[in-house]
């Protein structure tokens, strides 16, 4: 600003004053300026003939003070606010105490009290989220795979809790992860964890599983390269045999079922399920038929629900059949779901002497998954 001269007129305090300004300008990083009543606006009372007029002149120290400025209304604004939140706060606790009411329930993340444990490509994604519509269920986003894989497991139970929502008392937390069932290791581990966890286990027509299961790693074969793709989570060869036909695969050269096949192996039920009956007793093994949950869904859920321990929540209301995609899809009281467009894959046609062939071929191997479950799911024979 530009400095205004005294008035050679004033009396002598004035211009010792503009000799004190004189001596200290040099000193001190402030500007003292006289100015002309004039430049002001009326107000009331009377006015000096000059006013004295203070201000920071180096733009650093104008910074600071402004700084300062700000955090000391930040810092007042902040006792303040923790104060009322305190006297909020500690208001709330000593009536609570005194009422002697309880504690409002927080949520935590706990380890799964059930498990879908299989079996692949029967539907367990699709069992997932129609239990999810139960209000006293909570679910893992993913497949976790702490049990079956190695680096996974070593990894400990806090690992595997923190893969966990969030969950109220009550409410039960569910895990699925459907190479549990095949993997030797994963009983003995999972009795480890908890030796009362409940465990679902779904089940479809061994040879239409088996097809599904090939439409499955042939959708995942690159295209351009099917002979040198390698599916994740799959050898090489297995994705060499990807883009072969399911009836050159499942059949042998010599006309013998190829019980090495992959897709075939895991639809031997019995040769599984027995390593779990050796470690948990049968009534903490429900066997879902994933045929008639896909058909109607009701029913089946009825049975988990009652399994679980849970009150009948879910029911039609929660379901829609879309014509578009052939199977039903879910809804809740906010929105309508339908499972992503990798699920309910058409599959390819199959010659039917072949599949006549398969069947012929699972007839004793679904009696021994029979007499193992004590129930006949009534597959068919030929």
């Amino acid at each position: 600003m530009e400095r205004v001269q005294m008035n050679q007129s004033l009396p002598g305090k004035y211009h010792r004053a503009e000799a004190s300004y004189k001596s200290c300008s040099q000193s001190l990083p402030l500007d003292i300026l006289w100015l002309p009543r004039s430049s002001f606006r009326p107000a009331e009372g009377e006015l000096a003939d000059c006013v004295l007029v203070v201000g920071v002149s180096r733009p650093k120290l104008a910074a600071a003070l402004l700084s300062v400025t700000l955090l000391s209304l930040f810092l007042t604004f902040h006792v303040l606010y923790d104060s009322s939140e305190y006297g909020i706060s500690g208001t709330y606790m000593s009536l609570r105490k005194r009422l002697k009411l309880p504690r409002p329930p927080r949520p935590v993340r706990r380890l799964p009290q059930a498990l879908i444990i299989g079996v692949r490509k029967c539907g367990t994604r699709a069992l997932l989220e129609m239990l999810y519509l139960h209000p006293m269920v909570q679910k893992a986003s993913g497949e976790v795979h702490f049990f079956d894989r190695d680096e996974n497991y070593a990894l400990g139970l806090d690992w595997y809790r923190s893969k966990m929502p969030l969950s109220f008392k009550g409410q039960i937390t569910i895990e699925k992860s459907p190479s549990y069932f095949v993997t030797p290791e994963v009983p003995e581990r999972v009795r480890a964890m908890n030796s009362s966890v409940r465990l679902l286990l779904i089940v479809r027509e061994p040879v239409t599983r088996a097809i599904s299961d090939y439409t499955q790693l042939r959708s995942r074969a690159t295209p351009s390269a099917p002979a040198h793709a390698l599916v994740a989570g799959h050898t090489p060869h297995q994705a060499l045999d990807a883009a072969k036909p399911f009836e050159h695969l499942a059949i042998s050269p010599d006309g013998s079922i190829n019980v090495a096949y992959r897709p075939i192996a895991i639809s031997l039920y019995h040769a599984y399920l027995h390593r779990w009956l050796e470690v948990f007793p049968r009534e903490q093994i429900l066997v879902v038929n994933g045929d008639q949950l896909i058909e109607d869904p009701v029913p089946q859920l009825r049975r988990i629900e009652k399994f679980l321990g849970l009150e009948h929540k879910i029911g039609r209301k929660n379901f829609y059949f879309n014509e578009t995609k052939g199977f039903y899809c879910l809804r809740n009281d906010t929105t309508d779901k339908c499972l992503r467009e990798t699920k309910g894959r058409k599959h390819p046609r199959v010659d039917p002497a072949v599949v006549t062939k398969l069947r012929k071929f699972f007839v004793q191997h679904n009696q021994r998954f029979y007499d193992l479950v004590g129930e006949d799911l009534g597959w068919p024979e030929d």
